[in-house]
């Protein structure tokens, strides 16, 4: 699986401070930033680390939303 078709998006968060990074396959992770660039390569690896545990133990990889 490609983890390039997962459906990433940035926000602001005003309590942090900084940008946000977040994946809507996966809703529990998130990657705080200071640029919007750092925080989208942020979470695109955290997901690719996370998505290769998972295939490592042998879980379900959430597959990516169709539009």
């Amino acid at each position: 699986m490609d983890t390039n078709h997962y459906t990433y998006y940035l926000t602001w968060s005003s309590e942090d401070g900084e940008h946000v990074g977040q994946c809507a396959e996966f809703p529990a992770l998130s990657w705080l930033s200071a640029t919007p660039d750092e925080a989208l390569e942020g979470i695109r690896k955290t997901v690719c680390e996370v998505v290769d545990d998972m295939r490592t133990n042998g879980e379900a990889v959430p597959e990516a939303r169709r539009r």
